[in-house]
């Protein structure tokens, strides 16, 4: 059994009207940074992760669960 990382990142980030770079500038990443996350190429650390939480507002179990295949 294998687990991944799931994310709803972009459509939280869509959902307030946010470009990759507004976001990327408001916990302080580059837009690569986001982009990377968004696509499930990059995993974040805690700090990103409840970074991201606070900016697209809404909890961290919002954004981020776990798929178990």
């Amino acid at each position: 059994m294998s687990e991944t990382l799931t994310n709803r990142l972009k459509e939280e980030r869509e959902r307030l009207g946010l470009t990759q770079a507004a976001l990327a500038e408001r916990v302080g990443v580059s837009r690569k940074t986001i982009n990377t996350v968004e696509n499930g190429v990059f995993v974040p650390s805690t700090l990103l992760a409840l970074k991201l939480a606070a900016a697209l507002e809404r909890p961290v179990e919002a954004l981020f669960a776990i798929e178990t295949n």
